[in-house]
């Protein structure tokens, strides 16, 4: 009798997993049934060109695919908010498509925004704050408006770490109180890094065709590497940051994230415009080409010369070899790869961090003056003692650094003065200027970071290591590409450099990104 009690109990046990599993395959399959599935920007110009499906019928795939994803299904929560509007947008721009009007290659082409930039769409600008729920601007930021001058589509806004990640200490990243906890389209209860977290899970799912994030020190680059897709973060002052919720004047930018490197560059060629109302987009020595999809070389890789950063080396075996194989793709290319163990002064990073602080401060007292006599928040004390009184914000980690922001001088105090100059004459002049004269480069590499750790609200972000603190805290240019898998997961590889690179970057990147074809379309696994 027990035996057959035994028996029983196994075959239930195997009748379940089987279950489990093919319900798992089963919806992975469908979840990746999608028209426009890994579409690029050619892609659906060519399908509007031939009359094969409208700009109508994308955006309302997208937004569906959003419901069924992000909403219901494996509930990624890159999304925090859909724009009501897009469909309105959609059918004008279907009508001068017919009359034989193209705006840009961005006509037509679903796009969503981090939700620390402003928008005149009915969706708020929250930065995942509760504070903030129910900010409504009622006036694009400068990169939205070029974006919707463009005829590029927002669908959406996305998740993010709350306040870009600098609020408090043990924080979980891509939480938010008002959007939650953004999760891994590859493994569900991996983490999405951030703080662009909700802008590189929908590129990576299908959600979008582009999206913006912003960065101040790997927020674009970290999730577009733990997604699987191209983040480019550029030279400080080469997009406009009029219109975004700021923590750095000095660190701060906007980028494009995107499946591919041509639909990136396509993207960024959009968004180069000065601002009257930026002045490091009016800086003197700014360097912008027109058209940076001149640069999408094959060959982008011969005769380069490029330093690999070796101070990640033996923290991640598995890491190691993704890189010796990425080398040896770049030297069977035509690079010339040397070896580099160090690019700042020490001190860098303490400068760099004080900098957001006295900086911080200023730039959102600054934002919550423009918000208006009705704005919800008034300035970053007010915000504070919010945060205190709120039942959900304080649930998982402090606020400590708007704490110690709140402590800070003004920008004219000595403190800050001398913070900046340390920090730029570490971070440039004995650091990234100094490295690149030195050794006579193009460009320097290193892996973006580790894989996607798994999500803990108890003990927060576990991550090994970043590389982004070079090309952040100098304020220069940065381009991470897929660069293989473990254990399922996404590894991106960094390519950054000198102030107003880009061109040789997106060389580099494009040549590489041709020779390995890495990316993988997302399985929505659950562990």
């Amino acid at each position: 009798m027990k035996r057959t009690y035994r028996i029983i109990y196994l075959i239930a046990v195997i009748l379940f997993i089987g279950t489990v599993v093919y319900k798992q395959l089963t919806m992975n399959k469908n979840l990746n049934k999608f028209p426009y599935l890994e579409y690029s920007i050619a892609d659906l110009q060519k399908g509007y060109e031939a009359g094969d499906f409208t700009i109508q019928d994308v955006t309302k795939a997208y937004l569906y695919r959003i419901e069924i994803i992000d909403d219901d299904g494996p509930e990624l929560n890159a999304i925090i908010s859909v724009n009501r509007d897009a469909l309105a947008f959609a059918k004008e721009l279907d009508k001068e498509l017919q009359e034989g009007h193209i705006r840009s290659v961005l006509h037509g082409i679903p796009i969503v925004l981090k939700d620390n930039i402003d928008t005149e769409d009915i969706m708020p600008t929250t930065a995942g704050s509760r504070a903030l729920k129910r900010s409504y601007r009622y006036q694009d930021s400068f990169l939205a408006k070029q974006l919707r001058d463009a005829g590029a589509i927002i669908i959406g806004k996305t998740n993010l770490s709350e306040w870009a990640n600098f609020r408090g200490e043990l924080s979980s990243s891509g939480w938010s109180a008002v959007g939650g906890q953004t999760k891994n389209p590859y493994i569900t209860d991996r983490n999405p890094c951030g703080s662009s977290s909700g802008s590189a899970v929908a590129v990576s799912a299908n959600l979008t065709m582009l999206a913006i994030g912003t960065e101040t020190n790997g927020s674009i680059v970290c999730p577009s590497h733990a997604n699987g897709i191209v983040g480019i973060k550029p030279t400080v002052g080469l997009i406009s940051r009029s219109g975004i919720i700021p923590i750095s004047w000095t660190q701060d930018t906007a980028g494009p994230m995107a499946r591919t490197v041509r639909d990136a560059v396509l993207c960024l060629n959009v968004l180069s415009a000065q601002d009257p109302n930026d002045a490091k987009t009016l800086q003197d020595d700014r360097v912008v080409h027109k058209d940076y999809t001149l640069f999408l070389n094959e060959d982008g890789l011969l005769g380069k010369r490029i330093a690999y950063l070796t101070s990640f080396k033996e923290i991640n075996y598995k890491v190691d070899a993704l890189m010796d194989s990425a080398i040896a793709t770049m030297g069977a290319q035509g690079a010339e790869i040397i070896e580099i163990d160090h690019i700042r002064a020490d001190s860098t990073g303490y400068f760099s961090f004080e900098i957001m602080l006295y900086e911080y401060k200023d730039g959102l007292n600054k934002y919550f003056a423009s918000l208006g006599p009705d704005a919800p928040i008034k300035n970053l004390e007010e915000l504070i003692e919010f945060n205190k009184n709120d039942p959900i914000e304080m649930k998982f980690y402090n606020q400590t650094y708007l704490e110690m922001a709140q402590e800070k001088e003004g920008l004219d105090s000595d403190g800050y003065k001398e913070a900046l100059y340390k920090m730029l004459k570490g971070s440039r002049d004995n650091g990234m200027d100094r490295v690149m004269d030195e050794y006579d480069l193009d460009a320097i590499i290193a892996p973006t970071g580790t894989p996607a750790w798994k999500t803990d609200h108890t003990n927060g972000d576990s991550f090994q290591f970043g590389s982004s603190s070079p090309a952040a805290q100098s304020g220069y240019p940065n381009i991470t590409v897929p660069m293989g898998y473990i254990d399922k997961l996404p590894v991106g590889i960094s390519i950054f450099g000198r102030a107003w690179s880009e061109d040789i970057l997106i060389e580099i990147a494009y040549a590489y990104e041709q020779a390995t074809k890495a990316r993988r379309i997302p399985e929505f696994l659950e562990k």
